[in-house]
């Protein structure tokens, strides 16, 4: 075992400024390694093609060195150094979540702004979104000009206040508390979409994470067992997703691609705005139509489960079975629908499939 003295976090800093190699080792990289297992969980990094360990590390250390390590140096005095680059670490897991188009996983509502392209019949409808608060919503004539400046027309916050005539404190007050009071229930209620990431977690609350994420992880061999493994061992027979449903009959956890036939079956709203999570995945990648919420559309099926109670569930639950059971030439994937962003549990959810377990065509996830 190698032992060493442990530095203070501004000899750290120091070391990493002067390129000792030890210091990278022994400590840049095990940080972002507590970073990455962390996030990982959070967003499923190692699913995704690039979004290794090693990748994300390399390019937040580019980061800091074009920055002369400078964000390390202006951290607050009462956080330690590991806190605040597990932190910094999240925002170089966001930037590459963008190249990726995020894929899945929870987004905060500015992570959920940025990721539109202006030509995007998304961003469109975002945007109908937004002058629909503003005219339901708003009476104040201020407060309607700042959503709509900000968040229709990509104004800054300066911007805004010089138009406006008042400071940018003050729009910036207005824009978190409408923010706050207005659009994210408004997202909250009528999208599949989860705004509930923070911004910055605290020392405690890494603390606890580092732990689970390492207990979590705790099985998983490490890099060079894994490339000596790799190197050594001989091909391996890895099952279809007919075989893997054939002897688990559930649906896999994670679905990037569907063979003719098969259908994703994913939470929806009965506005059919397929923003975040699986209906996001199902508009992208299966066919699920903006503006659709029930039904089958393309090589995806949606089940509302935004509009009330778990009962105003069961209705279109027991449409979907009678579609599949008329249906028998298709495979049903269904996922975890109503457990993400609309909040209920899966003691609630299963129990509305009870009468899909004798239904061959029908696959429902493990546990259900």
């Amino acid at each position: 075992m190698r032992h060493y003295r442990r530095l203070t976090d501004n000899e750290i800093v120091r070391g990493l400024q002067q390129g000792d190699a030890s210091v990278y080792r022994d400590y840049f990289y095990e940080y972002c390694n507590a970073a990455y297992h962390i996030y990982d969980q959070k967003y499923l990094l190692h699913q995704k093609q690039n979004l290794d360990f090693m990748s994300l590390a390399h390019q937040y250390a580019l980061y800091l060195m074009e920055k002369e390590w400078k964000p390390l140096n202006d951290r607050s005095p009462n956080v330690s150094l590991k806190t605040w680059m597990i932190n910094g670490f999240r925002y170089t897991v966001l930037d590459a979540l963008k190249w990726y188009k995020k894929g899945y996983g929870a987004i905060t509502f500015q992570d959920y702004l940025q990721s539109f392209d202006i030509s995007d019949d998304l961003r469109l409808q975002f945007n109908a979104a937004i002058m629909d608060i503003c005219d339901h919503h708003i009476n104040d004539r201020y407060d309607r000009l700042v959503l709509v400046l900000m968040l229709v027309e990509g104004y800054k916050a300066k911007d805004v206040a010089e138009r406006l005539g008042i400071s940018p404190s003050a729009v910036s007050q207005r824009y978190s508390r409408l923010k706050e009071k207005l659009v994210v229930p408004y997202f909250k209620q009528n999208f599949d979409l989860d705004f509930d990431a923070k911004e910055v977690m605290d020392e405690h609350e890494l603390i606890y994470m580092e732990r689970e994420s390492t207990a979590r992880y705790s099985y998983m061999p490490d890099m060079a067992c894994s490339e000596a493994c790799s190197e050594s061992s001989t091909s391996v027979d890895i099952p279809t997703i007919d075989e893997y449903m054939e002897q688990k009959r559930t649906t896999p956890e994670f679905i990037q691609s569907l063979a003719p036939g098969e259908v994703f079956v994913f939470g929806s709203n009965l506005r059919g705005m397929h923003g975040g999570g699986a209906a996001y995945i199902a508009y992208k990648k299966f066919g699920a139509k903006m503006g659709q919420g029930v039904g089958l559309q393309g090589q995806s099926y949606a089940i509302p489960t935004m509009q009330g109670g778990v009962e105003t569930i069961r209705p279109y639950v027991d449409e979907f079975i009678a579609f599949a059971k008329e249906h028998p030439e298709l495979t049903f994937l269904v996922t975890r629908i109503g457990c993400g962003i609309a909040g209920f549990t899966d003691e609630e959810i299963a129990p509305l499939f009870a009468e899909a377990h004798g239904v061959e065509n029908i696959v429902l996830p493990e546990g259900w």
